[in-house]
């Protein structure tokens, strides 16, 4: 069963619960588990290759993640495809010709979406705080909205 997926421009954010848990492997193979990533900010990210506001957005999640790594703080970025499965290597090849250092994985099975995303637009990102609850919310890309997400995981990291 596909799940039919649209591509926004802006949106307005909300706050939500508990994130829920996933387990994944990363476009490198390697699992990744949301909960072991608690006492860590992590900026979700849904995105596709064929979503021009999510290509847009992509390098400065890159540069935020960059940005906090540098600074050895607890934040890091979870990029997650919503192309389809047999979009896998594109999305791999998209990833390295960038050179995206955060974790990407590619949700082939669409078991990460529907817990995330109600409108099932993209881009959509997610800010979970240390404790694994989701504090901010966005649909959409509009340039400057990573001001915002500093804004956030800078309130998160200081309290």
């Amino acid at each position: 069963m596909g799940l039919a997926l649209s591509c926004m421009q802006d949106a307005s954010a909300t706050t939500l619960g508990q994130a829920p848990d996933f387990t994944i492997r990363d476009i490198n193979s390697q699992p990744y588990t949301l909960s072991d990533h608690r006492g860590q900010v992590v900026v979700i990210n849904f995105w596709a290759t064929w979503c021009a506001p999510c290509i847009t957005e992509l390098p400065h999640l890159n540069k935020l993640h960059m940005g906090y790594a540098g600074l050895g703080k607890p934040v890091q970025v979870l990029a997650i495809s919503v192309d389809e499965a047999r979009q896998g290597s594109a999305v791999k090849a998209h990833v390295k010709s960038r050179g995206y250092k955060f974790t990407v994985v590619h949700d082939k099975e669409t078991s990460i979406v529907p817990q995330y995303i109600p409108s099932k637009a993209i881009p959509y990102t997610v800010i979970v705080d240390q404790e694994g609850n989701i504090v901010y919310t966005k649909n959409g890309y509009t340039p400057g909205d990573e001001d915002k997400f500093y804004h956030v995981i800078e309130s998160l990291l200081n309290d």
